[in-house]
């Protein structure tokens, strides 16, 4: 097991793209990390950097205390699950797991002995003799598994390894990938675009755009609290409401309507502003409520134990969840009144935090 650290990672393509923009990051030894973000973020390009696929144009990589920035793949100690999973077709499940031990000149008994244990820890005991495509999906997924675990690697690699399975599949395995995980405690580093694997799966997440970190914490903290607009719209199974307005005696003018904003806030009257607040934190209303944010009801989307429900207004779209058994009549007049205490405001894009000095006492809704 090994901590990896990064500092000022930087990969510059040729004709000056930068995939990696000095980053400066710490996963712990054994923790589950998880790098998440839109295509062409950077995330692959990172994880390949660490597995040394990629080479870096300057910074330093250190696993385990020490420096592999330099060393080739094969001597980094770390092993990678793939999209695609990369098996070799014309080998059998036994020769496929027993591959890196082949690459590291371990003997052909020891070989067989350890791809044989490696493969009844993951249930392969009765495919063995079989070739990948005579196997499902998910028992490919657990192939490669079983591959990157038998050289006992040092930390794991996986590049959207979930992505090719279908949405049944895909729960299983993110269930079974995290009881792997805890069992073996070995350090994992996993790349997804899924925020909702993200948010299942890791201890810690790092949201990349551009090449750079934007936010970093507990899947707790960026889902609660994100920190600027970017992270706001992207984490959520729905995205947050992000609704213009500006500053008025402590609260937030969003069409004509003051809506409250947490205790401690420094706001400067008519200062433009960023309003968010999750559809799951508002409250649904038939009849107009004070200090709920009115529309007509443009779209409801069935979600199984709940509803997604449009509302059009003047404060343009806003979407708020509604419980199952609530009849939503699209065309009708609809009401979302927000929470106070969960509600979030953005300056400049970035998320404001309650100052020490400031009491902030939050505005009475007229």
């Amino acid at each position: 097991m090994a901590d990896i650290a990064l500092a000022a990672l930087t990969k510059v393509y040729p004709g000056g793209v930068r995939a990696l923009d000095a980053i400066d990051l710490t996963i712990a030894d054994g923790e589950f990390f998880a790098l998440l973000g839109p295509s062409g973020c950077g995330k692959t390009t990172l994880l390949r950097t660490l597995a040394g696929l990629e080479t870096a144009t300057s910074g330093s990589v250190v696993l385990g205390g020490t420096d592999v920035t330099a060393l080739a793949p094969g001597r980094r100690d770390v092993a990678m699950v793939f999209q695609d999973y990369a098996l070799f077709p014309h080998m059998t499940v036994t020769d496929n797991i027993a591959y890196p031990l082949r690459i590291r000149k371990v003997p052909g008994g020891e070989r067989r002995e350890r791809a044989a244990e490696t493969a009844a820890e993951l249930g392969l005991t009765d495919y063995l003799a079989r070739r990948p495509d005579q196997l499902s999906g998910g028992q490919q997924q657990r192939v490669a598994l079983a591959r990157a675990m038998a050289c006992r690697p040092r930390a794991f690699l996986f590049d959207e390894p979930l992505s090719n399975l279908d949405a049944r599949l895909r729960l299983e395995a993110r269930t079974f990938l995290k009881r792997l995980q805890r069992e073996l405690g070995v350090t994992t580093v996993f790349v997804t675009h899924d925020q909702a694997e993200a948010l299942a799966l890791a201890d810690r997440i790092a949201v990349m755009e551009h090449g750079r970190i934007r936010q970093l914490g507990t899947p707790a903290e960026v889902f609660r609290r994100p920190a600027n607009t970017f992270v706001a719209s992207f984490i959520g199974s729905t995205p947050m409401n992000l609704l213009p307005g500006t500053a008025a005696r402590g609260a937030v003018r969003v069409a004509d309507l003051a809506l409250p904003t947490p205790d401690g806030l420094d706001l400067a009257d008519g200062e433009e502003l960023t309003y968010g607040i999750r559809p799951e934190y508002l409250t649904y209303h038939e009849a107009p409520t004070p200090g709920a944010l009115g529309g007509e009801v443009r779209v409801v989307e069935n979600l199984g134990s709940a509803q997604l429900v449009t509302l059009e207004g003047p404060a343009g779209p806003v979407q708020v969840v509604v419980d199952e058994d609530t009849e939503v009549t699209p065309g009708r007049e609809g009401h979302a009144l927000p929470r106070a205490d969960r509600a979030l405001v953005y300056r400049d894009g970035e998320l404001l935090t309650p100052t020490a000095h400031s009491t902030g006492p939050r505005a009475e809704v007229p």
